[in-house]
């Protein structure tokens, strides 16, 4: 431990907490500026073997963390003072529950005797986040004696961190000192105290019934949802040899390693939502049995197909929580999907509905690479088909929420490139975008972009102060069609006041202007010709940003004659 860490019993405390997480495997941590936070900081700072990132704002630190949870799969701390700073970190927070990502959130906090009593920085921080902390404590104010706690409290909030899936928050009180005064104590702890750490397992369950189930169920097809992983590749593989287990055809997300990693000879179904909008062939294709892997894909199209078949569905899920908006008839289990690949024979036979899904395909994918080959103007759906085919292979693509994300499932094709394609689709908000994506693409350790409207990259712009400092490489590329474009299909588009300026809400921001105030690179390709360029390679450290001007009602039109085969 660090000599500055031994200086008092406050920063002994801090750095056995920074120790024992270093220990289970904590690498990363992200701290916000403050001064009751000091013997957290400071530990984390100088505990050797754990990288730290200082960002000012909480909302945004919270953010960089979770794109960085998101691309390693690892948890990461989460460090700040108390009072407000602690209650910016909400949105992540929420983010984190309802993705399954295992954020672990340090609060400092004033004493017991300095709350309820007008005192600076004091607000009341015990569950501050209610139920979307897989567990919450507030911990002991330090005490020699209490060093064994504190080391299996920090372990057992590691524990259910990483096998819960999910945020935890330790609330953390000191008094002053909060600087490294020395005070009489000799602080250090014999090796032994580290002895026989608990081993990291996830407990997994065999169901031989359930596959047996299944392969009895008749012609099915497997919805494979979004999906995080740090190995994208062994994902793609368990799920193909589920495939090959049925015989029955892959409706990929955008966010599925499946839409974009190619591991043997299953080519998934990418555009179901175009699909899907003919009656007669959605009728055609619909099947016996439904299997869901993880949550729904975005497609309203889609759940309301799902929704009206009633066909015994399974529902594959790691963490114990309902993925079922549409209250089917099903059946969920607790268990990872790829374990049943193991109790099973491949069968290597393609059944009469997974041709008729691969037909509809291949003809709804030439369909749509004409007419967007054939696209001159800056449509906003066109841009995921090009990045598709542009971006270098393996790119990390990082998707804002409302539009972009919607363009990317309906509109990028399958493809064998390896691209990793991430959002924030656990609350499907559209909190700490730029942020996100920025600690995605260290996390992923190479080159990364970001797609996002305007109003997502505005909402925070304060990501930008990441920019000075930033090791990795992120591309930022802006559709500025002048309002929330999601906002135009709905019904109340039509009814103007109030849409204009209460939903689609124009801000009529200088982009460039902004990039400047960061001394970020700008540009603004006025062809797809300049995109390309942009785009088929990409930088290797810095931010830049690409403003893509659209027009919001003509894409809305073309979006929509797109889909429907007009």
């Amino acid at each position: 431990m660090h000599e500055l860490l031994r200086s008092n019993l406050n920063f002994f405390w801090g750095g056995l907490v920074a120790e024992t997480l270093k220990r289970r495997g904590l690498r990363r941590a992200v701290i916000s500026p403050g001064s009751r936070s000091a013997p957290l900081t400071a530990a984390f700072a100088l505990t050797e073997g754990i990288e730290t990132t200082p960002v000012l704002d909480e909302r945004s630190a919270a953010f960089y963390a979770l794109g960085l949870v998101k691309a390693t799969g690892r948890p990461v701390a989460l460090v700040c003072t108390s009072g407000t700073a602690a209650a910016n970190y909400l949105p992540a927070v929420v983010e984190a529950h309802y993705a399954g990502l295992p954020l672990f959130v340090l609060t400092a906090d004033r004493p017991p005797e300095l709350r309820d009593c007008a005192a600076g920085q004091a607000i009341d921080q015990q569950k501050l986040f209610g139920d979307y902390a897989a567990w919450q404590h507030e911990l002991a104010l330090p005490d020699a004696a209490l060093l064994p706690y504190l080391r299996n409290t920090v372990l057992h909030a590691w524990r259910t961190c990483w096998h819960q899936h999910g945020p935890v928050h330790l609330n953390v009180p000191f008094r002053e000192p909060l600087a490294p005064l020395p005070d009489d104590g000799d602080w250090q702890v014999p090796e032994t105290f580290w002895d026989k750490p608990e081993p990291l397992r996830k407990p997994l369950t065999e169901h031989e019934g359930i596959l047996k189930a299944l392969q009895e169920a008749g012609d099915g097809i497997i919805i494979a949802g979004p999906h995080h992983s740090p190995d994208p590749e062994a994902y793609a593989r368990g799920v193909e040899e589920l495939a090959r287990c049925l015989g029955w055809p892959v409706l990929a997300d955008a966010l599925s390693p499946l839409r974009h990693t190619s591991v043997g000879t299953l080519t998934p179904i990418a555009h179901y939502d175009a699909i899907l909008r003919d009656q007669e062939l959605a009728e055609k294709l619909a099947p016996q049995a439904v299997l869901q892997l993880g949550p729904l894909p975005t497609s309203k199209v889609l759940r309301k197909w799902l929704a009206g078949l009633d066909v015994p569905t399974w529902i594959a899920s790691d963490r114990p929580v309902n993925l079922d908006p549409l209250h089917r008839r099903n059946a969920i289990w607790l268990a990872r999907f790829e374990e049943l690949t193991r109790l099973g024979a491949l069968i290597d036979e393609t059944s009469d509905l997974a041709v008729a899904w691969a037909r509809a395909q291949e003809a709804v994918a030439e369909r749509l690479e004409d007419s967007l080959t054939g696209c001159e103007t800056l449509f906003e759906g066109k841009l995921p088909w090009v990045l598709a085919q542009n971006l270098p292979a393996r790119t990390p693509v990082f998707v804002a929420s409302s539009m972009p994300v919607r363009d990317t499932e309906f509109f990028w094709p399958v493809s064998h490139r390896h691209f990793r394609v991430a959002a924030n689709r656990g609350a499907n908000g559209i909190d700490g975008t730029l942020s996100a994506a920025l600690g995605y693409a260290e996390g992923c350790d190479q080159a990364g972009v970001l797609v996002t409207g305007e109003l997502a990259f505005l909402h925070d712009s304060n990501g930008l102060l990441l920019a000075k400092d930033y090791p990795g490489s992120l591309t930022v590329i802006v559709i500025n069609n002048d309002g929330g474009g999601i906002f135009e299909h709905l019904p109340i588009a039509k009814f103007d006041p109030p849409f204009e300026k209460y939903f689609a809400t124009p801000q009529s921001v200088d982009f460039a202007a902004l990039a400047a105030a960061h001394d970020v690179p700008y540009h603004a390709p006025e062809s797809w010709e300049e995109v390309v360029d942009l785009v088929s390679q990409l930088p290797e450290r810095g931010l830049r940003i690409i403003e893509l001007k659209t027009d919001r009602k003509a894409d809305t039109k073309l979006r929509q004659a797109l889909l429907n085969g007009a």
